[in-house]
This record gives C-alpha cells, structure tokens and sequence, in this order.
C-alpha cells in the first residue's frame, strides 16, 4: 500500500509538473499536433495515476489482494508506455516513439479489467 501511495504522489506531481511545463516552457517551440500529444500524455498520467492511489487505498484495506497489486503495476507500467512514449514523441517527433503507445494503452486497460475483477471478488 504505501509503496503504491508513494508512486502515485510522485506521478502525480510528475503530471502537473509536466503540465505547466508542456502549457509554459513548450509553447511556441512545438507544433500544435505536438502539444496536444503532450497534453494527452499529462492527461492520461493523471488519469491513471488517481487509479494507483485508489489501488494504494484498496490495499489498504484488502491486503493481500493480487488482482488490486497487479492492476497498480499495469497503471504505472501504462504511464511509462503510453504517457512516456508520447513525452519523448512530442519532444523528438521519432514516429517509431509512437508506436510503443499502444502498447501502454493496452496496459491500462488490463489494469482497468484486473481492478474489476477484484473489486467483484472482494468488495
């Protein structure tokens, strides 16, 4: 639990960090389609990193529960796939960047299913 509590409170400032950098320092340096990939990026690392703080407080309570732990893992693994990958793509413009995206996508949508089903066994 308070690993995942940890983690989210990095990530969390991690995102606002990047956020005011991507809406002060980026501006006027990248193209438009780039800074809303970086938006999107911030956006999602938010998002998920709400998700691992909900995990942390789950474990909590549930201690124990594999199904919440693996589905922390697989937000924090979709951050740095999906929102890292659009981080570096923004900044480089490296289309293969772009690729690995989906990859974290696809991350967070285990973890999203993984929740469920420990949510329906334990809650």
């Amino acid at each position: 639990m308070k690993l995942f509590l940890i983690i989210g409170a990095v990530l969390g400032f991690l995102a606002v960090a990047l956020g005011a950098f991507g809406a002060h320092g980026l501006e006027g340096r990248l193209s438009e389609k780039a800074l809303t990939n970086w938006g999107k990026a911030v956006d999602y690392q938010m998002f998920h990193t709400m998700a691992i703080v909900a995990v942390a407080i789950l474990l909590g309570k549930f201690e124990g529960n594999n199904l919440f732990a693996s589905s922390g893992w697989l937000f924090l693994a979709g951050i740095v796939l999906f929102s890292g990958s659009l981080y570096l793509y923004s900044l480089t413009g490296v289309k293969t960047l772009a690729m690995i995206t989906p990859i974290g996508g696809l991350s967070f949508l285990v973890g999203w299913v993984l929740l469920g089903i420990g949510a329906v066994k334990w809650l």
